[in-house]
């Protein structure tokens, strides 16, 4: 986060000393990302339900346990350095719980393009006949929704540190 900062052309942005406040700043900045992503995908259901389908909200829930799956396992944990010796010793268990949650997660970002591009934007006329939108919003919604869950995940499981954890 910081050689970010360093990076932006304004004087006091390198001067900024995060310190303890950095997992605040990437808690709410990643719950807000959440909110957000949801509201998208609500609002687009609401206001032009009928230019939807509910099955385009699994996107959504499989982003958001992609989530919780890749936020569950701690960095000490995947360098193999955990506390526990069960059944996979080594932290085998872990790194592959982390990665089938990020492959949850480029998979419901590759999905909502999928939903965007292919329901909404290149609507062929065999598709017509099933599901025929007149407005592109919700497809941007649901798009909108999975990307601000998956730069959520990487900003709260990368944006904070677990060294103020005790």
């Amino acid at each position: 986060m910081s050689s970010f900062l360093e990076a932006l052309p304004c004087e006091r942005c390198h001067n900024i000393e995060l310190g303890e406040k950095r997992n605040k700043i990437a808690s709410i900045a990643s719950g807000f990302l959440f909110f957000s992503g949801w509201w998208f995908a609500f609002d687009a259901s609401s206001s032009d339900y009928n230019n939807t389908r509910d099955v385009f909200h699994l996107c959504g829930v499989f982003s958001a346990l992609s989530m919780f799956m890749v936020n569950s396992i701690s960095n000490e944990q995947l360098r193999g350095e955990g506390y526990t010796d069960g059944h996979c010793s080594g932290g085998v268990a872990p790194k592959i719980w982390f990665f089938f949650g990020f492959l949850m997660g480029f998979g419901s970002l590759l999905g909502s393009c999928w939903i965007l591009f292919g329901e909404y934007v290149m609507i062929n006329e065999e598709a017509k006949k099933s599901f025929n939108p007149t407005s592109v919003y919700p497809g941007v919604a649901f798009f909108l929704q999975n990307l601000c869950i998956f730069i959520s995940s990487l900003i709260f499981k990368f944006g904070r540190t677990e060294d103020l954890w005790g």
